[in-house]
């Protein structure tokens, strides 16, 4: 599955822009983590994008036929990569059994979460421009503040980076905010509107 393909695939299946957006920003972080590791960015990328695009239309995660459960059945379907097809699996681990293993799952789990994480401290700020956010100690501060995203589950951010091997204020946070940063407009997060 190319770039091509799996943006096709979104599209089908997903008309949330916001849900679209998350994935557009999960794609950016997963880039720029296989810049960082010498990995296929291409194949990291489309992991990051595909990683949802089956949660609008089956949201019950809990359901034989939910989230990330009918999207993987689906792609296997398709004969898609079988390392795609994993990565979605184990960033479900409690759902689906499948344990983050390789260096491009466990980056997905900790990628995932954090991107919300920003673009919910983005659009706190005034200007709702994620490249306004230019100091880390500001993120910081937002984590630290529990009732902000509460549904954000941060310990998970945390657990991941330590297993993805990076250090989560000085080197994740960081990375990830300027995936997203280089692509602020096509995240509606350039205070656009």
């Amino acid at each position: 599955m190319n770039r091509e393909e799996a943006w096709a695939l979104v599209t089908s299946h997903t008309q949330s822009e916001s849900l679209r957006h998350h994935m557009l920003a999960v794609e950016a972080a997963m880039r720029a983590y296989a810049r960082k590791f010498g990995e296929d960015e291409e194949l990291w990328g489309v992991v990051g994008l595909v990683h949802d695009f089956d949660y609008e239309e089956h949201p019950d995660m809990e359901a034989d036929d939910g989230h990330p459960k009918w999207g993987v059945a689906y792609l296997r379907g398709q004969n898609v990569d079988e390392r795609i097809v994993r990565a979605i699996e184990a960033h479900a681990a409690e759902r689906t059994g499948v344990q983050p293993e390789s260096l491009l799952e466990r980056a997905l789990v900790a990628v995932d979460e954090l991107t919300g994480f920003l673009t919910a401290v983005a659009l706190v700020r005034p200007s709702k421009d994620i490249r306004d956010i230019t100091k880390i100690k500001s993120v910081k501060k937002k984590w630290r503040d529990r009732s902000f995203a509460a549904a954000v589950h941060r310990e998970e951010i945390a657990e991941a980076a330590e297993a993805l091997g990076v250090d989560l204020w000085e080197e994740h946070v960081p990375l990830v905010l300027q995936a997203m940063q280089d692509i602020a407009a096509d995240l509606g997060l350039d205070g656009g509107g």
